[in-house]
């Protein structure tokens, strides 16, 4: 492991934003059903970026509705550790990162306890459809800790997931609320799908087409 990377792994645990958690432990569950009550300051709905990558969607949400809290989850420390530090900079109180594997998200997280959720730019894993994010395996996942009616959000340059994510969502009968085929022509103007990431960069200058869905599990 570069000497860099293992830094911030030895780092990140002791960030005062982040929590660490990669295998589970019964007897200490961290904050499940407590994270607007010992984690966050103010009681505010949450909000989750899954494959957060350097949180820079979290960031850019959280500085946009501070009436919110954002929790950007991911298992990759290394980059965890860029958005962590960054949101101390800049005294973001309604952001907190937690490192952990996305299938065991119920374990940290209380029912009815998540109001929405950003997958932004994931892995669209071509060949492996059970490991997409909106794969069924892991929708089942996400409501059991989701409020009745709360909403997932998509936003990825794959036409393979995007595709893929209106199929499910025709499959398991969810409610299609936004389609968007081409973010930047159509939505220039749109504050929360005008977050640019470093991956999302890297693709327009490419010239592809950035797609985006919003569904209600």
């Amino acid at each position: 492991m570069p000497k860099i990377k293992e830094e911030r792994m030895e780092e990140l645990p002791k960030l005062e934003n982040t929590l660490v958690y990669t295998d589970f432990d019964e007897d200490n569950p961290g904050p499940k059903g407590k994270w607007n009550s010992e984690v966050f300051e103010k009681d505010q709905p949450i909000v989750l970026e899954l494959a957060c990558g350097k949180g820079e969607y979290s960031i850019g949400l959280a500085q946009l509705h501070p009436d919110k809290n954002y929790v950007g989850l991911d298992i990759k420390g290394n980059r965890m550790w860029v958005g962590a530090t960054e949101a101390l900079e800049k005294n973001l109180n309604n952001v907190r990162f937690l490192r952990c594997y996305i299938d065991h998200l119920d374990q940290f997280f209380g029912k009815d306890e998540v109001d929405e959720v950003w997958i932004v730019f994931s892995d669209p894993y071509i060949k492996k459809e059970r490991k997409r994010l909106t794969a069924p395996k892991f929708l089942e996942v996400y409501q059991k800790v989701m409020k009745p009616g709360a909403v997932i959000n998509l936003k990825t340059d794959s036409d393979v997931l995007y595709e893929y994510t209106k199929e499910i969502i025709d499959q398991e009968g969810l409610e299609l609320l936004d389609d968007e085929p081409n973010v930047h022509k159509n939505r220039p103007d749109d504050p929360e799908l005008s977050i640019i990431t470093y991956y999302e960069s890297m693709h327009l200058e490419k010239g592809k087409t950035i797609k985006y869905l919003k569904f209600r599990v």
